[in-house]
């Protein structure tokens, strides 16, 4: 995708299409407004006759309008203009890009950004807009025969200015956005293929693949004989009962000299059927999407290698299948870790945190400076947050607060959940360390309580992604969530943003 941008009237730009929007109370925006002057009130009057809707990310393309020299003006309705927010941005050039998505426009002005955005520079507002147009334009069609659906004909962006002094800070923006997008597209790729493709290997040589021709980034795979030597025998367990072997995926980017890295752990179970303990039938198709931890984290790397950031990023994936057999794990078995814990699995089905927190005790040889583990993990974190906010834990507030700050900006949102003690007494087992799960109440809670025990003495946050990676029903599919988060905690880190 080619961008620019321009500080040219809109009528006057030869594009196929200018996107405009107009607020509640017949409110035109600054777009709308000359759009509608060269057009001697075209706009006005389809307002009045109720041709046009104000409601927010309602959406109507015109054609051909008189004054107007691009032959398409996409009007989408913007709300109340006092509540026009980043979320209400997005939600307005999501809809005008998928209102034009399906026609022949080569070319887009988006007008929106001449509009005043509560909390929200001219920087993010271009970064929305790459991110929306990745978005919108993603098709997963890779398992599909025959002849494919025709892409979009989308091939330039142009975002409208005030003026030429927000010209750079746009550019910035759009160049972070595009990609954020991308590293969104592999994670929506990655999560949407099938368990018998995506595999703990497939998850590995995709991993290998981004290191191939970047020399800041280099990819390690351990087997199991090798995770065995190290004792990461909780890990195991998991893996004990599927023909397909267990991987350790360990990348690290080095762009930030001798400072200690930022390491980002993703749970990788390409397939859940809960082991021994199994799921119920219905929606367990759904469940190869238990490896969208690792899928994201592999997506906010591949971000973060194209943008070339001045930060070490270690990624750390631990990978399975989670499958019943003759060589499964039992519920009442006893594992040790490889911190020498031991852990009585009371339910095969809570697996995601016994792979965890093997790689959680592996990322100690990496002496971090922060550690960030995201994972699908419990369903007691979709009833108590829905499928709007990801939930963050962690001992250090300040961590959990400059986590969920991240995802307020970067539009990819999150909620701190408690961890205290009283929780982790739930966890208490008569005949190891701990048990793997504390029962009903708190589920998401003692999960993240459980991680805690592996992270003495380390920076560390644990995401829930359960609500937030993938969508079900007729809109099935991941999310790509949560890498716009993560991306915008590590720019900050690394001093990119403006």
């Amino acid at each position: 995708m080619q961008y620019s941008t321009t500080t040219a009237k809109p009528s006057n730009r030869h594009v196929d299409c200018l996107i405009v929007g107009i607020y509640a109370g017949d409110t035109l925006g600054n777009g709308a407004g000359d759009v509608d002057q060269s057009s001697r009130g075209k706009i006005k009057r389809l307002i009045k006759s109720g041709d046009l809707s104000s409601k927010l990310g309602h959406c109507t393309v015109l054609n051909d309008i008189d004054g107007v020299r691009a032959p398409r003006v996409a009007v989408v309705g913007l709300g109340k203009q006092q509540a026009f927010s980043a979320k209400q941005f997005q939600t307005a050039v999501t809809a005008a890009l998928r209102a034009i998505s399906g026609s022949k426009c080569k070319s887009v002005l988006n007008c929106l950004t001449l509009e005043p955005v509560e909390n929200a520079s001219g920087y993010y507002l271009a970064r929305y807009t790459a991110q929306a147009v990745a978005s919108v334009l993603y098709r997963f069609t890779q398992m599909k025969s025959g002849k494919q659906p025709a892409t979009s004909s989308l091939r330039r962006i142009e975002l409208s200015l005030a003026n030429r002094s927000g010209a750079a800070k746009a550019m910035l923006g759009l160049e972070h956005g595009d990609a954020i997008g991308f590293g969104m597209s592999l994670t929506r790729d990655l999560g949407n293929l099938p368990a018998n493709i995506c595999t703990p290997g497939y998850l590995a040589r995709s991993a290998q693949k981004l290191a191939r021709d970047n020399k800041l980034l280099h990819t390690r795979v351990l087997g199991e004989t090798e995770m065995k030597r190290l004792g990461m025998h909780s890990l195991l367990s998991v893996s004990a009962g599927s023909n397909e072997p267990g991987k350790l995926i360990v990348m690290q980017y080095k762009g930030g000299g001798k400072q200690k890295p930022v390491v980002l752990v993703g749970k990788g179970v390409t397939f859940d059927t809960g082991g021994i303990s199994l799921k119920p039938g219905p929606a367990m198709d759904e469940m190869k999407f238990d490896m969208c931890g690792a899928a994201s984290v592999i997506g906010t790397m591949a971000t973060v290698v194209r943008l070339k950031l001045r930060i070490n990023l270690n990624v750390i994936v631990p990978t399975v299948e989670n499958m019943p057999s003759g060589t499964a794990t039992r519920p009442g078995d006893i594992v040790q870790s490889m911190s020498g814990q031991t852990i009585e699995v009371l339910n095969t089905d809570a697996e995601g945190r016994l792979i965890l927190c093997d790689a959680l005790t592996y990322s100690r040889r990496f002496k971090p400076d922060t550690v960030i583990d995201v994972a699908t993990l419990t369903g007691a974190c979709v009833v108590a947050l829905g499928h709007h906010r990801t939930g963050v834990m962690s001992k250090n507030n300040q961590l959990a607060a400059s986590i969920v700050a991240a995802g307020e900006v970067a539009g990819d949102y999150a909620w701190q959940l408690p961890l205290d003690d009283e929780y982790a007494e739930l966890l208490q087992s008569n005949f190891a360390d701990m048990a793997n799960i504390g029962g009903r109440d708190g589920g998401a809670i003692t999960a993240g309580c459980f991680l805690a025990k592996f992270t003495d003495g380390l920076n560390w946050a644990h995401l829930d992604i359960a609500g937030t990676a993938w969508a079900s029903g007729k809109q099935k599919g991941a999310s790509g969530r949560p890498v716009p988060l993560l991306t915008e905690f590590l720019l900050a880190r690394s001093g990119a943003l403006p």
